[in-house]
């Protein structure tokens, strides 16, 4: 087991050599498993479809899923708790639509890796370790595919045809787009660039202006018209293909869609990725059921309004719509707008954002999908996994609001639906949500628990850049905690 960090400031400061040999090994070895074949877990193959939301800046273990009332003020913060539906488990104070729900969702309190900074790359990929660099670039020769790309590729190995709907979507726009240099994680890895997402976009600007502070020297603040707080009805979502430089709904006046694939693959110098996404643009506009599906307007107001009639909403209800219409993986981002430091990265504001805008929004939108899956007889053959990269410090900072630092020692995530436990809260931390004291869990073991459940064994082997056999869950093993 690794021993955790808690500085996000100084990595690598209080690694053991013990435990730095174990990271070398790991890496060393290119992320083989050593857990055993879980044959007999249960829920292999029960999940016939998955909808990941991932949080990015991740939110505060104390705030949401693991309150502490019983600690000091510094610790606990101005936000309160609330009980649930689950007799004798509290959950924060701004999720009470989630509270009534927590018998059909299971709780996971002890998430723990040694990396406190934002590895979407690290939280979604089977890579063994990470590291700012590796974060900060989608296309260093280290990164292993993202999840879905997995599902995507095993799905095209084994000869599925080119689906009308993509088995790899992601919502609401190409993530780290609207904040400026992009970041890793959803993309194709060692697979390739053909293996990315197909991501939709969104143009329209947010209904509530809101001052955001990276608090960085050098950074001043900027009021931003987040569509994260508000959007309109009217506002939509945009069919857009792999990132290759192709727009299905917005040609060039005069260019055909297959001279826009021709340009794209001269400019990539990329037959294989060429094809496929050529293939992937024509099958799209073929069928016209993924445009059909992003047009969320046709659903009746009463429903997009339970969502939220927010960006993060109303990419919940796509998202199920996506599923509805063929998707097999579809991930919503709540991304990073305007400004650094913004998302679920509460340095500062930490209080007001987490009432007003955070709580609420993720409140509506997962309360609404659970309900809304369970209604049309999808929930029980629907994964749905809310993550983080990890978690904030049980210390508040004394900042303009309140803020809580990056903290990878204890954190927190939530699932719901095909094969996961229902009303059961796992693992615990200690009396500061600082360090987990019960049934430790890597972000690996999620990823491989979540293959599990997609009927894709986590030994299964996928080949890197240089053809060596790599397991799709990395050194992740299946938890049967999580399982119904």
């Amino acid at each position: 087991m690794l021993r955790v960090l808690g500085s996000h400031k100084r990595l690598c400061d209080g690694i053991s050599r013990r435990d730095l040999l174990h990271v070398g090994m790991l890496a060393g070895l290119g992320g083989r498993s050593f857990a055993a074949p879980e044959a007999n877990a249960a829920g292999f193959g029960q999940a016939k479809r998955c909808i990941l939301l991932q949080l990015w800046g991740s939110p505060s273990q104390i705030e949401t899923f693991d309150p502490k009332p019983d600690a000091p003020a510094e610790i606990r913060g101005q936000l309160g708790s609330i009980p649930t539906a689950v007799p004798g488990t509290r959950i924060g104070e701004i999720f009470p639509r989630i509270a009534r729900l927590t018998d059909k969702a299971c709780i996971l309190r002890s998430l723990s890796h040694p990396y406190p900074v934002h590895g979407v790359a690290f939280a979604t990929t089977g890579v063994p370790t990470t590291d700012i660099p590796l974060e900060n670039r989608p296309r260093d020769s280290r990164h292993w595919p993202f999840i879905g790309s997995v599902v995507d590729h095993l799905a095209a190995r084994g000869g599925a045809p080119v689906p009308p709907m993509p088995r790899n979507l992601a919502l609401p726009f190409p993530f780290g787009s609207k904040r400026g240099s992009p970041r890793s994680g959803p993309f194709g890895g060692f697979l390739g660039p053909a293996y990315d997402p197909v991501w939709t976009e969104f143009r329209a600007k947010g209904t509530r202006e809101i001052e955001r502070d990276a608090n960085t020297p050098g950074i001043a603040p900027l009021m931003v018209a987040d569509p994260y707080a508000g959007i309109l009805p009217t506002d939509r979502f945009e069919t857009a293909s792999p990132p290759a430089g192709i727009t299905i709904d917005r040609m060039r006046e005069g260019e055909s869609l297959r001279q826009q694939i021709d340009a794209a693959a001269r400019r990539l110098d990329s037959n294989d990725l060429y094809d496929r996404h050529r293939e992937l643009a024509m099958s799209i506009t073929a069928s016209g059921r993924l445009g059909d599906a992003l047009d969320v307007a046709r659903e009746p107001m009463a429903l997009r309004e339970r969502y939220g009639m927010t960006l993060f909403g109303q990419s919940c209800l796509a998202a199920r719509r996506l599923l509805e219409a063929g998707g097999k993986f579809v991930t919503v981002f709540w991304d990073e707008y305007g400004l650094v430091n913004t998302g679920w990265d509460t340095h500062i504001h930490h209080y007001s954002r987490l009432k007003d805008e955070l709580g609420p929004g993720l409140d509506a939108a997962f309360s609404a999908l659970v309900e809304d899956l369970e209604a049309r007889g999808m929930l029980a053959d629907t994964a749905i996994a809310v993550m983080s990269e990890h978690g904030r410090t049980p210390r508040m900072q004394n900042v303009t609001g309140g803020g809580r630092d990056h903290w990878a020692r204890a954190y927190s995530a939530l699932f719901a639906g095909g094969g996961f436990a229902r009303g059961r809260v796992v693992g615990r931390t200690d009396r500061q949500a600082g360090t987990v004291t019960e049934t430790p869990f890597s972000p690996k073991d999620v990823l491989a628990t979540l293959y599990h459940l997609m009927g894709i064994d986590p030994h299964t082997e996928i080949f890197d850049r240089l053809g060596r056999p790599l397991p799709v869950g990395g050194i992740g093993r299946v938890r049967e905690e999580l399982l119904a």
